[in-house]
């Protein structure tokens, strides 16, 4: 897989970390828990190829990394049950392909609008990350 030594989502560790907690590898992108949680089980999946758009990918590439992405949504869902769980690809900074996928609810935080990305909102330790992760975790991994 292609890496970029200043990327984030290629270096992992302290450059991630700042933003993002591991929860595990699945076969085309690796889920990390947002360390932001004004949305309860926002999660990220980032591919595991250093691209910035889908059409970069091979058809095959594609399709793994979208087969990801919805068994990260299925585990939010039954471990949080939002009312909505939105879906957001940027990438104007960050050219690493990833998805933010971004829980909803009714009675919380900015349902009917957009959502926030200031990491100083709901900022959580690594003990509260790995609560978090750990729930998701089994569900991953089926």
């Amino acid at each position: 897989m292609s890496q970029n030594t200043d990327c984030a989502y290629c270096m992992k560790g302290e450059l991630v970390a700042r933003f993002g907690y591991e929860i595990c590898e699945l076969p085309a992108s690796t889920v990390y828990l947002f360390k932001e949680q004004s949305h309860p089980g926002r999660c990220i999946v980032a591919s595991k190829h250093h691209v910035s758009e889908m059409p970069e990918l091979s058809e095959a590439d594609q399709a793994a990394f979208l087969a990801d992405i919805v068994k990260t949504a299925n585990a939010i869902h039954r471990v949080f049950r939002p009312d909505k769980l939105n879906y957001g690809m940027y990438g104007d900074t960050g050219h690493h392909l990833h998805m933010h996928l971004v829980p909803k609810y009714r009675d919380g935080f900015e349902w009917g609008g957009t959502f926030a990305m200031d990491p100083k909102l709901r900022r959580l330790s690594e003990e509260e990350c790995e609560a978090l992760a750990a729930k998701l975790r089994p569900l991953l991994a089926e």
